[in-house]
């Protein structure tokens, strides 16, 4: 059958103008090109390489805002197409969030662990990101954390979170450090 391609962003999360961010679609396949589509648009085009392709955005502005997907094609024959990203550009108005796990980074599988994404601000919402995932991972309500129960290797990954405020429009901060989460 047709091979699966998946696409996400990395780092997750929205940008500010003038700032950077990947677009990586991966396929397990040994060769071939990946196309990257914005809006219905071709791009770019890359060869795989690793079975990826890293398509990079720098100096971001407005017009680098929007959907984007890619399609894998090997030997002229368009064999699979990913679902759609969606890459944010906006100013960063609020100070940056800490994200922090409780029990810790490294936790036996079955475990329930709680991330906590801190922000000095009195009305932030907050959304957690797992680098790989297409869209975000889970939102944060003001002042609420995030319980994961009984944890599988599946959970693994590398985490961020990002928050927002609705004043007359979305405020954004910066993204988080990231935290590596093991599952063992």
């Amino acid at each position: 059958g047709a091979p699966t391609i998946s696409i996400f962003q990395k780092p997750a999360g929205v940008i500010p103008p003038g700032g950077s961010t990947t677009i990586c679609c991966s396929c397990q396949c040994d060769k071939g090109e990946f196309d990257l589509y914005k809006g219905g648009r071709r791009v770019r085009t890359l060869e795989l390489h690793d079975s990826r392709a890293e398509f990079s955005i720098s100096n971001a502005t407005q017009k680098d805002a929007g959907g984007y997907s890619c399609q894998y094609r090997d030997g002229g024959a368009v064999l699979a197409h990913s679902e759609t990203v969606e890459i944010r550009v906006q100013e960063f108005r609020l100070p940056e969030p800490v994200l922090s796990v409780l029990p810790g980074h490294n936790v036996a599988a079955g475990a329930d662990v709680v991330f906590r994404c801190t922000i000095a601000h009195p009305n932030a919402g907050c959304f957690l990101y797992l680098e790989g995932w297409v869209k975000e991972f889970k939102f944060i309500p003001k002042d609420e954390d995030c319980k994961l129960s009984h944890v599988h290797k599946g959970n693994e990954g590398r985490y961020s979170c990002q928050c927002f405020a609705r004043n007359v429009s979305f405020e954004w901060s910066a993204v988080s450090k990231t935290l590596d989460l093991v599952v063992r």
